[in-house]
């Protein structure tokens, strides 16, 4: 029984730790398109921004994810998560 305890934490951690940018984007309330590229790279810029939206709390592959994420459907780029700006 210890040993499927075991599987089971790992499966659940690992789950965890490979969230992509969208899921974790969902899970913190934040539109992508909602602001413009040079907007985004300014709030992971400083702390005091990113705890404003909860990002702080994020692991550092996490943020990157979700930084990525943000920038490449930013309401100015080529690909923004909302038709138009």
């Amino acid at each position: 029984m210890n040993l499927f305890k075991l599987f089971l934490l790992l499966f659940i951690t690992v789950t965890v730790s490979f969230a992509d940018g969208k899921d974790l984007a969902k899970s913190l309330g934040l539109n992508p398109s909602s602001k413009a590229i040079k907007q985004w790279e300014r709030v992971f810029e400083k702390e005091d921004k990113m705890a404003k939206l909860g990002i702080d709390k994020l692991s550092g592959s996490d943020k990157e994810a979700l930084k990525k994420y943000l920038i490449k459907h930013a309401a100015d780029s080529d690909q923004p998560a909302a038709a138009g700006i």
